[in-house]
Parts: structure tokens; C-alpha cells; sequence
């Protein structure tokens, strides 16, 4: 096995194009939600109270 291993939901989003990334990036620091980029076209939310900010936005993932 290679790096860490998760054990909670955690956000991932992709696209090659800048202008919807910076978007999403935007959108997020709107609602005070941590993201990184993993890659340019790569964006995650992965820390637990911002995967719960985000459920309470958009619906908790199934």
C-alpha cells in the first residue's frame, strides 16, 4: 500500500480547465471550506469539519 489510508468521506474534484477550477476554489473560500490542490486539474476536501461543511451544502455523499 502506498501513502496514507482514509477512512472518512472525503471531496474530490477534477477538470482540466483553469477558470472552472478557480470557481470551485472560490466557492469554497466563500463557504470558509479547506481545500488543497493535489494537481493543477485536482482539488480535494478532505479534512473532517470541512467534508462536514460540504455535506451540509451539497448532501452527504452515498
Amino acid at each position: 500500500m502506498r501513502g496514507k489510508e482514509y477512512l472518512y468521506p472525503r471531496y474530490m474534484f477534477s477538470n482540466r480547465s483553469a477558470d472552472i477550477m478557480n470557481h470551485c476554489q472560490w466557492a469554497l473560500d466563500l463557504l470558509g471550506i479547506s481545500w488543497r490542490m493535489n494537481f493543477p486539474w485536482s482539488l480535494s476536501v478532505a479534512r473532517r469539519e470541512a467534508v462536514v461543511a460540504l455535506d451540509r451544502h451539497v448532501g452527504p455523499k452515498s
